[in-house]
């Protein structure tokens, strides 16, 4: 198969729009020893960003943020794609998903070395499980 597509969590904050503010969470996360899929960071609102912590561990994350008086979202589902890099890659998936009338909130796709690729998809909760059906993620 040229692509394998898995169920994620991931939990959200909103943080300050200046400079060192994801390296100061992030930073945290690495000491804790707390290994994540995905992070993904953009402005929402002037002088706010969100970032998204993608992880198998996202109890740890919880956890963490707690200790740490981060005001984290509850987990939340996402998809994390993985596959051979070729041209129409991410059409392919995209393709399945319209095809259900299945609306993607947000993807983030990236090509990294040995012809791979990587890629985070969001869908509504309310479509979730018939993305997963669709997609057909483990």
């Amino acid at each position: 198969m040229a692509y394998r597509v898995r169920k994620v969590n991931y939990c959200k904050m909103t943080v300050s729009s200046r400079a060192g503010q994801a390296e100061k969470v992030l930073r945290v996360i690495e000491e804790a020893g707390i290994d994540m899929y995905a992070f993904s960071g953009f402005p929402t609102k002037a002088g706010k960003s969100q970032v998204d912590f993608v992880s198998d561990d996202t109890a740890a994350i919880k956890r963490l943020a707690k200790k740490s008086s981060w005001r984290l979202s509850n987990t939340k589902k996402a998809f994390l794609v993985q596959g051979n890099d070729q041209i129409g890659a991410i059409h392919k998936i995209f393709k399945k998903l319209a095809d259900e009338k299945i609306n993607v909130t947000a993807a983030d796709a990236v090509a990294a070395s040995g012809g791979r690729y990587g890629m985070i998809l969001w869908v509504k909760p309310k479509v979730y499980n018939r993305a997963a059906r669709v997609l057909k993620a483990k």
